[in-house]
């Protein structure tokens, strides 16, 4: 499991985290760094650079390794057809665990699928549905979350909560044990269903003047029982933080 040194501005929506959106039909560029806490056993955290574009138009948008179409965009709402990188995979020889270095290894993916934002003036509801679509996992992805920001004057916070789904084929395919795998590398058998796990996570961003912000971000993510009680994981938890500025054209 890695994060890829790709273009990248919002979560790891999901993946995942979010940078400062542009208005319509405007770019933005950017620059920072990300620091991610691996719940693989034997994995090191890792700091990576991170390059952000965003573009956000009226029918489609850009959001560094996501992109998708409008079917409903107005003050409010917001519906979208969505394609994304999925940058969690899991390379045994970069473990520093004897037994993990015998697994096989479990690849990265592209999803698509739907999601869904509503804004009002009690806080914003963030929904999306996603499914693999490159049949490494044959996996499905539901997320749901309630944010709240806060403004004032340039200064934006906008703490979040939330669960993610994930389906048992997901699960299965990044912290399952198969047979072959158990007996070559002395770990249990490991089949792990479905889960939900909850999250929280904050965004700040800072505008500098018209062109220039800066923004931080982070999400900590409580591990299902069924991701965690693989033989795979050391932590009850995933995290992630990162940081940097953009200029918007």
């Amino acid at each position: 499991m890695k994060l890829s040194r790709i273009v990248w501005s919002s979560c790891i929506l999901g993946a995942v985290l979010a940078v400062p959106v542009a208005n319509a039909d405007t770019w933005s560029i950017g620059a920072g760094a990300a620091v991610e806490m691996y719940p693989y056993k034997g994995i090191d955290n890792k700091v990576s650079p991170l390059p952000t574009i965003v573009y956000e138009g009226e029918h489609f948008y850009i959001r560094g390794i996501g992109a998708g179409a409008y079917v409903w965009k107005d003050s409010q709402n917001q519906l979208s057809l969505d394609l994304y990188y999925s940058p969690l995979r899991f390379r045994a020889s970069k473990s520093d665990d004897r037994q993990m270095k015998k697994l096989d290894n479990r690849d990265s993916t592209m999803m698509g699928g739907v999601s869904y934002k509503h804004t009002a003036d009690w806080g914003i509801i963030r929904t999306s549905f996603s499914a693999d679509m490159l049949d490494e996992s044959n996996g499905l992805r539901a997320d749901a979350a309630y944010l709240h920001p806060f403004v004032l004057n340039d200064l934006k916070i906008t703490p979040g909560i939330g669960a993610v789904w994930y389906s048992s084929n997901f699960n299965d395919y990044y912290y399952g044990i198969s047979g072959k795998e158990s007996a070559r590398s002395g770990l249990d058998k490991y089949e792990a269903d479905s889960s939900w796990s909850p999250y929280a996570e904050l965004t700040a961003t800072y505008k500098i003047n018209n062109s220039w912000s800066t923004y931080a971000t982070g999400r900590y993510t409580r591990l299902a029982s069924e991701v965690k009680d693989s033989p795979m994981v050391d932590r009850s938890y995933s995290a992630i933080v990162a940081g940097g500025v953009t200029y918007t054209f």
